[in-house]
Order: structure tokens, then C-alpha cells, then sequence
């Protein structure tokens, strides 16, 4: 399987696609500029990702810059059609956009071929040089492993993309997926954090076995993680976090604390521990955010902490 070289953070552009709030086109520029200035040379994005707009604006950023010193990956299983919109409908998945496409699942050859060839366009690129099945599981798992897979090893050995993968929330899901599938890498979202490890059981050494990198993302569970301090009124998995994970990510605080590191630089570089883990993705949606992001991914943090954060129970060992 294909090798790709990581450094150990990557910037994700869902931000710079409207992602909960509109981002102006000159401050998605700057983000960009932002991460390559502070070293980041990977870059992911979708066309789910604001119906294409994160595509246009990454490209746009990255024009210019020398194609052999950056990696970019996009999506495929989500294909974008133009749809009616009469009424200046806006996006209902989550982007603040104007719902001038829908996405159309289609993992066939023929559709995963016209998705990267779209991707390209929208990017001003004429490579991506990674792609992934995005969200399988959302739509059809079985569909995904059986036709999108195959047609994505077909690019592959075309030398149209280094490296495939699979990218979902769902440990369980990408299992299969790596033991179905030649992958070179799975993206796995908000389920190997300092909050939880779900993928420490199966997942991760089914990638150690096949030789399947792990590019971590969601590492902040949905934000929960990405603050100083817990409010009551944080979110977990985009919805109001319950009480007993208040009080976990508050103990998980508490302790960092005593070493002198804040929760968020505890997990952004808790997610990078385990050795199946080749990257670690974060998002932002301005230059502020990735520009503090890339400090606390560089900020010394004592073994000692993790040492004690198993022993209080607080991670598995």
C-alpha cells in the first residue's frame, strides 16, 4: 500500500466552508495562510463542506504555492447536483450556504470517478493526492465497501491519487472497511480522544495488523475539549453534553492542570499517542484558531501527565 508522509498536524477546511456561520472570503483566505505559515502542509476538504465552497476557497488559497510541498485530500461518495432553489433556500446540513446543490449519494465507478474529477475543478488542482469514502455508513456501508472502495484502488493503481481511505464517526464501520479493503488510511472522527477511546479496542490494532495509517480528527469532541474551562451548557456531540461527561472533561482539566497544560493542548496531543495515529487534523475558521492551535501542538507537554491520567482511570492504559 502507498506511503504518505505526515507531519503531525493538518488543517481541516470545513471552517472555511461556512461550517455553522458564514466566513468571509478574505478571512478564509487568511486561515490558510495562517496554517502554512505556522508549517502545515496538509490540507483536507470536501464537497460536502459547504457545497463545494470549501474546495474553491482552499484551492484558491493554495494557488501559487509549490504543488510538491503540500498534500491535499478530498471526498468522494457525495456527489453535488444542482438543485432548484426558488426560494434562496439555505443549506440544511449544517453550512451557511445557499442550497443551490444537494448531495447525491452514488458509489459506483462512474460516480466516484465524476466526484474527484469535480473536486479538481472546484480546487484549481490537478491532483489531489489523497481521497476518501466519505461517511459510508451514512448512506450505505455494504454499497461503499463493494463498489466505491474497489473503484477508488482502480485510482489508485492509475497513479491518479497516492493514497485512499475511509473517513467516519463510526469505529465499527471503518473496522470493516480496513478488513474488506486494501486502505492506506482511515480518517477517524471524534472517537480516539483524551474524552474517549472507542477505537483503542478493535479499530486501532486492526490498523497496526494491515498497515493503516489513522488520520485523527474531532479530537476536541465537538468542542467540548477546546475550552479552559467546562460550562454547563457545553456541547457533546453536537448536542448539550450530559452531566457525567461534564464531570469527566472537568476531571481530565483538573489534572492537566496540576502538570501545567490546559485541557485543549491535553487533547490535541493526547490524540496523537497511540502509534497507529500518523496525523491529527484540526479545524478553524480563522487565523486565530489554527495560529493557536499549531502553538499548543507544539507546547512541551511532561510524559508525567499521561502517566497520571491513567492512573487516576481517567484513559485506559
Amino acid at each position: 500500500m502507498s506511503q504518505v508522509s505526515f507531519d503531525r498536524l493538518g488543517f481541516g477546511a470545513a471552517g472555511i466552508g461556512n461550517l455553522y456561520s458564514v466566513v468571509d472570503d478574505v478571512v478564509a483566505q487568511a486561515t490558510v495562510e495562517s496554517a502554512w505559515a505556522g508549517g502545515i502542509r496538509y490540507f483536507d476538504t470536501a464537497p460536502h463542506y459547504g457545497l463545494g465552497l470549501s474546495e474553491r476557497r482552499l484551492g484558491l488559497a493554495l494557488r501559487g504555492k509549490p504543488r510538491d510541498e503540500f498534500l491535499v485530500s478530498t471526498k468522494v461518495g457525495r456527489l453535488l447536483a444542482p438543485a432548484d432553489n426558488m426560494e434562496s433556500a439555505r443549506d440544511d446540513e449544517g453550512f451557511d450556504v445557499p442550497a443551490d446543490f444537494r448531495r447525491v449519494w452514488d458509489p459506483t465507478e462512474a460516480g466516484v470517478r465524476r466526484s474527484l474529477e469535480d473536486s479538481l475543478d472546484r480546487l484549481g488542482l490537478d491532483r489531489v493526492d489523497i481521497l476518501y469514502l466519505h461517511d459510508p455508513d451514512a448512506y450505505d456501508l455494504e454499497a461503499g465497501i463493494t463498489q466505491a472502495l474497489p473503484a477508488m484502488e482502480k485510482l489508485r493503481a492509475e497513479g491518479l491519487v497516492k493514497a485512499i481511505g475511509v473517513g467516519s464517526n463510526s469505529s465499527g464501520a471503518l473496522v470493516k472497511c480496513v478488513q474488506r479493503s486494501e486502505l492506506d488510511l482511515v480518517m477517524l472522527a471524534g472517537r480516539y480522544t483524551l474524552l474517549e477511546q472507542p477505537a483503542q479496542e478493535h479499530l486501532l490494532p486492526a490498523c497496526i495488523e494491515r498497515g493503516v495509517g489513522v488520520v485523527n480528527v474531532g479530537v476536541y469532541n465537538s468542542g467540548l475539549l477546546a475550552r479552559t474551562t467546562i460550562s454547563d451548557d457545553a456541547h457533546y456531540n453536537y448536542a448539550p453534553a450530559p452531566k457525567e461527561i461534564l464531570d469527566h472533561a472537568r476531571q481530565l482539566a483538573a489534572c492537566s492542570a496540576e502538570y501545567g497544560v490546559e485541557l485543549p493542548t491535553a487533547a490535541l496531543q493526547f490524540s496523537l499517542l497511540h502509534p497507529a495515529v500518523r496525523t491529527v487534523l484540526v479545524g478553524a475558521s480563522n487565523p486565530a484558531q489554527i495560529t493557536q492551535n499549531i502553538a499548543r501542538m507544539n507546547q512541551p507537554v511532561p510524559a508525567e501527565l499521561w502517566q497520571e491520567l491513567r492512573l487516576r482511570s481517567l484513559v485506559p492504559a
